[in-house]
């Protein structure tokens, strides 16, 4: 419980030279708060960034039933939990705007192979 939540917390950089540690919640000073999802990796196509997707349901009253709906939100991968692949489960976490689309972190790969 490194980070306030409730995740393993990976081991040190290999390389703490060139770390990037302004944008770390687990050896920086990034810190974490707001909400934490857990989604499915979609895309790793950026450098640093993965895609999550996540699906939820949502009540449409006229028809009392339930239609699925499904939200892609960019997050951030610290250099310690750089094996993310597509069809990875990872949980993420809110944090402060890091970029002009990134207000997320990836926290934890749930994901049995890591």
């Amino acid at each position: 419980m490194a980070i306030g939540l409730d995740v393993t917390k990976p081991p040190e950089p290999e390389d703490p030279e060139t770390y990037d540690y302004e944008k770390c919640p687990f050896y920086g000073d990034l810190s974490v708060r707001g909400q934490t999802l857990e989604g499915e990796v979609v895309s790793t196509d950026m450098a640093k960034t993965v895609v999550v997707e996540r699906e939820y349901d949502v009540h449409v009253p006229k028809y009392d039933r339930y239609m699925k709906r499904r939200s892609r939100i960019p997050a951030h991968v610290p250099g310690v939990l750089d094996s993310l692949e597509v069809g990875d489960e990872v949980t993420i976490a809110e944090t402060r705007p890091l970029s002009k689309t990134k207000s997320h972190v990836v926290v934890e790969n749930l994901s049995g192979d890591q």
